[in-house]
């Protein structure tokens, strides 16, 4: 092999490694930034996902809402099947109501609780992952087309 196949053999493998370990940074880092999104049944099957950060969505329950603050909320999200309890501190967003869908974001906790640091209110099924979309079609609490 003379010296100029065998330099741009280096360079080429060489290349080849700097994309590589590239590549495998930026999996790992997404991998890390992702947040996955359950309904309410989905996540009551998975205990498993207690403690990690998440999306969860579906209707804010009828009579559910308490107003403990100003600025510290309770509600339930159902997708017609199963509840969850949600506890939110911050400003709700004006098209927050009961029984309109909504999506928060936050943490499971081990006690079975949400403890939400974002809550987006839904105001067409776009933000509504298929699965509740599905459960609610069943249990005829859906409200969409």
């Amino acid at each position: 092999m003379s010296s100029l196949v065998k330099s741009r053999l280096i360079k080429f493998l060489l290349s080849l490694i700097i994309v590589s370990i590239a590549v495998l940074i930026i999996i790992f880092n997404l991998r890390d930034n992702i947040i996955y999104f359950y309904g309410p049944t989905e996540l009551l099957k998975n205990p498993d996902k207690q403690g990690q950060i998440m999306r969860l969505g579906g209707l804010v329950s009828v009579d559910s809402f308490q107003n403990e603050t100003n600025s510290i909320f309770y509600f339930s999200i159902t997708d017609g099947e199963n509840e969850i309890d949600v506890k939110y501190e911050g400003i709700l967003p004006n098209l927050f109501a009961e029984d309109k869908g909504v999506v928060v974001e936050g943490v499971y906790m081990n006690d079975g609780r949400f403890i939400a640091n974002k809550v987006l209110a839904k105001h067409d099924e776009n933000y509504m992952p298929p699965e509740v979309i599905e459960t609610l079609k069943k249990s005829g609490k859906w409200q969409g087309e």
